[in-house]
């Protein structure tokens, strides 16, 4: 082998490898997160575990119901006092907000009761409605609960009041945005604002549907 064809050869290998780094780089190229004023989006989207619980029908809910279309999540119960009903008001006016988009585009609304002792779904289901009768309610035993909320990275504590063994619950306030496959893509944070989490909504949905 000559010295011009072995230069060709050491060209054509460098060239490749090259080539192959490049490829290598637009592969690995992590997917795009959309513009959104509060929403923390998550990039990947994080799977979410088996998920067992009862709907406010007393049906079982699993991770099939959020497959779809997408859904909003937020964990509370019905007999909290303020930041419960404050949220699912917010969350209903941002129902009106998309009402613009067909009713399959705009996002379901799931609230997940973090006091499974007194929240049956009998209790659950008109609670949720009185908000908007669209909403969906979710509710299992302790274990249940506590697996969803450690999924979805959501505290909670129960906390005595007097000496009476009533008790009220301390949980976190986030919102939880989970794409229609089944996997929670953002995370919004309070205080919660009903145009912002609707054009943060609009932002990550139309990025998905390649709208943007």
């Amino acid at each position: 082998m000559n010295a011009r064809r072995i230069t060709t050869l050491i060209a054509l290998l460098i060239l490749a490898f090259a080539s192959g780094l490049l490829l290598a780089r637009l592969i690995a190229r992590p997917e795009p997160a959309p513009v959104t004023e509060r929403a923390t989006v998550l990039v990947p989207p994080r799977e979410l575990p088996p998920i067992e619980l009862l709907d406010a029908d007393g049906r079982p809910f699993s991770n099939a119901q959020f497959e779809g279309g997408w859904t909003l999540v937020f964990f509370g119960f019905a007999r909290c006092p303020d930041v419960c009903p404050t949220t699912l008001a917010t969350l209903a006016q941002v129902q009106r907000e998309l009402g613009d988009l067909a009713a399959g585009q705009r996002p379901r609304v799931l609230l997940v009761s973090v006091d499974p002792e007194r929240d049956t779904p009998a209790v659950l289901g008109p609670y949720v409605r009185h908000f908007d009768p669209t909403f969906l309610a979710a509710t299992g035993t302790a274990e249940q609960v506590r697996t969803v909320a450690t999924a979805f990275g959501v505290p909670y504590a129960k906390v005595s009041v007097g000496d009476s063994g009533d008790y009220t619950l301390d949980h976190g306030s986030a919102l939880f945005m989970v794409n229609p496959q089944g996997s929670l893509r953002a995370v919004l944070s309070a205080p919660h604002s009903a145009a912002v989490i609707a054009r943060d909504f609009r932002a990550v949905a139309d990025l998905a549907a390649g709208r943007r």
